[in-house]
C-alpha cells in the first residue's frame, strides 16, 4: 500500500466525478478544479505564515482553514478533494525498515522516528516510502510525520463543505505525479512561489531519491541577470553534487535527462543555462496539455492528478 493511500485511509477509485486539487503552500493556498464538462479554474489565496510556524501550530491551523472554507463553498460537493501539504506541515525523515510484519509497521516507525521530529508522538500520524537507493545493504524507508490534530481540523472543514476527501499527499508526489512514468531516471528540479527548490530524482513512476536546497527561495523571482551573475552557477553547482551522489555512492546509472518546473518569466533562460553547465540534457517540464500556461499552479495541478497516479502505481 502506498503513501497516498495510507495516509488517512482514503482510497478514490475510478469515477467521473469533478476533481478539485488543493496545494497548501509556505504562502498561499493554490486550487486547481476540474468540473463534470471538463473546464478547469484557478484559484489562489494568500496566507500568513511568518514568522514560520511549527507543526500543527493554533494560528497556522486557523489560517488555512479559514481561507480553505471561502475556497469549498464555491465548488459542487459531489467532487473528489486531492490535498497537497507543503514541507511546513511534515516532515521526512529516513531510517532502517524495521524487520516486522507490515501491520505493525506504522506503529513502529512512530516510536522509530519519535526523537527526530518534534511533532509529539500522541499527535503523530505517520506514512512511509520506500528508499529505493540506499547506501549499504540496509533497506531504510523514508517517514513521514504529520500532525494528527492539524490532518483532523483539515479533515472537518472539507467535510463540512460535503466535499469528499480523497488523498493527502506531499509536495514531492504532487510533482511526481506531474512526469509521465519512464523506464530511465529522471532528474527534476522543482519550486513553488515563496518555496525551496527541491531535487526529484524519478525512475519508473516511483520516488528514487531527493534533496531540499537552502538559498533558492526567490529562484523564481531572479532576473536574467541575477541568473547570470552566479545563481545558475551556484544551482548547476548543488545539482551535479546531487546527482554524482546518486550515481557513486548510490550505485546507480548515470542521470540523462533534467527537467525543470520552475514558474519564471526567465524558465527556459534558466534552463539554457543548467544545460550549459551540466552534460545532461536539459528540458521544461510539461504540464498536461489542458493545464499549459498555469505553471505557479503545478502543485495543485499534481495535485488533481494524484487519484490517476494511485491508480498507475497503488
Amino acid at each position: 500500500m502506498s503513501l497516498i493511500t495510507r495516509l488517512l485511509q482514503f482510497f478514490s477509485k475510478p469515477e467521473s466525478k469533478p476533481q478539485l486539487g488543493i496545494c497548501i503552500g509556505p504562502s498561499s493556498l493554490t486550487l486547481c478544479y476540474l468540473d463534470e464538462s471538463n473546464e478547469i479554474s484557478y484559484q489562489e489565496s494568500a496566507l500568513d505564515m511568518s514568522p514560520n510556524p511549527p507543526l500543527g501550530n493554533n494560528a497556522a491551523t486557523k489560517n488555512v482553514t479559514e481561507n480553505l472554507k471561502g475556497f469549498l463553498t464555491q465548488y459542487v460537493a459531489s467532487g473528489n478533494c486531492h490535498v497537497v501539504l507543503s514541507p511546513a506541515f511534515y516532515k521526512i525523515v529516513q531510517v532502517d525498515k524495521p524487520n516486522i510484519p507490515a501491520n505493525e509497521m506504522l506503529g513502529a516507525l512512530k516510536w522509530q522516528v519519535n526523537d527526530l521530529v518534534t511533532i509529539e508522538v500522541d499527535d503523530m500520524i505517520v506514512d512511509y516510502f520506500d528508499a529505493h537507493a540506499v547506501v549499504g545493504g540496509n533497506p531504510q524507508v523514508n517517514v513521514i510525520c504529520a500532525s494528527k490534530s492539524f490532518l483532523m481540523v483539515l479533515f472537518s472543514a472539507i467535510n463540512q463543505g460535503g466535499i469528499q476527501l480523497s488523498t493527502i499527499s506531499t509536495e514531492e508526489f504532487a510533482f511526481l505525479s506531474l512526469l509521465p512514468k519512464k523506464d530511465a531516471a529522471v532528474l527534476l528540479v522543482c519550486q513553488q512561489p515563496n518555496a525551496e527548490v527541491v531535487l526529484l530524482i524519478v525512475k519508473n513512476g516511483q520516488l528514487y531519491f531527493y534533496r531540499r536546497l537552502r538559498g533558492f527561495t526567490q529562484l523564481y523571482q531572479q532576473s536574467e541577470e541575477d541568473l547570470a551573475m552566479g545563481t545558475t552557477e551556484r544551482l548547476s553547482l548543488e545539482i551535479q553534487r546531487f546527482m554524482d551522489y546518486f550515481e557513486r555512492q548510490l550505485k546507480q546509472a548515470p542521470i540523462k535527462s533534467i527537467q525543470v518546473m520552475v514558474p519564471s518569466d526567465n524558465e527556459q533562460y534558466l534552463a539554457d543555462k543548467l544545460a550549459e553547465n551540466t552534460d545532461v540534457v536539459v528540458q521544461l517540464l510539461a504540464l498536461p496539455e489542458q493545464h499549459q500556461g498555469q505553471r505557479k499552479y503545478a502543485v495543485a495541478i499534481g495535485a488533481s492528478l494524484l487519484n490517476t497516479l494511485e491508480q498507475a502505481h497503488g
